[in-house]
């Protein structure tokens, strides 16, 4: 994150205090006037859903979990979000009308792997997108995820989750 911060112009400020806690300010540059070409992503560029596609979130991290709804729901995707794996297959029992599962890969308790098990274990037809920070190489390295799984690195553009969504759901 830091070199990002840098590259862009911007800088950190990391102010800790013992028994109070941590806070961590990014400054970016503002930016006034034109693209400078780089296009916006429109209506022609993403790959739109339907509302009567249902997609499960299940991401530990409750800032991205509701930036991802909302991209999806954007995308005119019906969604509904669980914090975890656990809550994530209670629902699943509940609702059968799920279309996909997108899952964080690294979570605390029962990761997104195990997570992913089991709800197609209790849900055979169901397709499952997993989303990560991590490089792919390192997670299947390390065994978190097979190699030949659908995989959408975390941070996303609304153009590139709306073509990976499509392309899991499609095939």
């Amino acid at each position: 994150m830091f070199g990002f911060v840098k590259q862009s112009g911007g800088y950190v400020n990391i102010d800790s205090k013992l028994g109070v806690g941590t806070t961590i300010s990014i400054w970016l540059p503002r930016h006034n006037g034109p693209a400078d070409g780089a296009r916006r992503a429109n209506s022609q560029d993403v790959a739109n859903g339907k509302p009567e596609e249902l997609i499960l979130v299940v991401e530990d991290e409750a800032s991205v979990r509701q930036l991802t709804m909302q991209m999806l729901e954007d995308l005119d995707y019906s969604v509904i979000s669980a914090e975890n794996g656990v809550e994530g297959l209670r629902i699943l029992e509940d609702r059968g009308d799920v279309s996909l599962l997108l899952t964080d890969v690294v979570m605390p308790g029962m990761n997104g792997r195990e997570f992913a098990d089991a709800a197609v274990e209790l849900r055979p037809d169901l397709r499952v997108l997993f989303t990560s920070g991590y490089a792919r190489d390192a997670i299947v390295r390390n065994g978190i995820i097979d190699p030949n799984v659908q995989l959408l690195q975390k941070p996303a553009t609304l153009q590139a989750l709306a073509q990976k969504v499509r392309l899991v759901l499609d095939n």
